[in-house]
């Protein structure tokens, strides 16, 4: 009766490349969960700026051309916003910016918007 089974060398390279194949699966996987993240918090600080907008075209104040900041709790977290008047060419229209971070002093904003408002 002749065993026939996987030599060390054949158990060897099955190994490997189950192992590489696991750590591909790995990899994708963490890179999903951080674009999700990413996604996520764009989203949110996307939501707080047209809210911030969206109240400003409420108000119906005449931006100015200083930085006007201030802060918003949404989904747990605290949210800086700052927004500004920007002038145009018309002097019945002045372009608003409002910049989102997810830190008082961030480097960069998290989500960025512009809009338009007429006296």
């Amino acid at each position: 009766m002749n065993a026939r089974g996987m030599t060390l060398l054949e158990v060897m390279v099955a190994l490997a490349v189950f192992a590489i194949a696991g750590l591909a699966v790995m990899k994708a996987a963490s890179e999903h969960l951080s674009a999700l993240n990413y996604l996520e918090e764009k989203t949110l600080a996307t939501w707080v700026a047209e809210n911030q907008l969206v109240q400003q075209k409420l108000d119906a104040r005449w931006p100015g051309d200083s930085w006007v900041e201030g802060d918003e709790k949404m989904a747990g977290q605290t949210w800086y916003w700052r927004y500004r008047g920007v002038a145009t060419a018309d002097n019945n229209f002045k372009a608003l910016d409002m910049e989102v971070r997810t830190a008082p002093k961030a480097e960069s904003p998290v989500a960025m918007l512009r809009t338009y408002i007429s006296r």
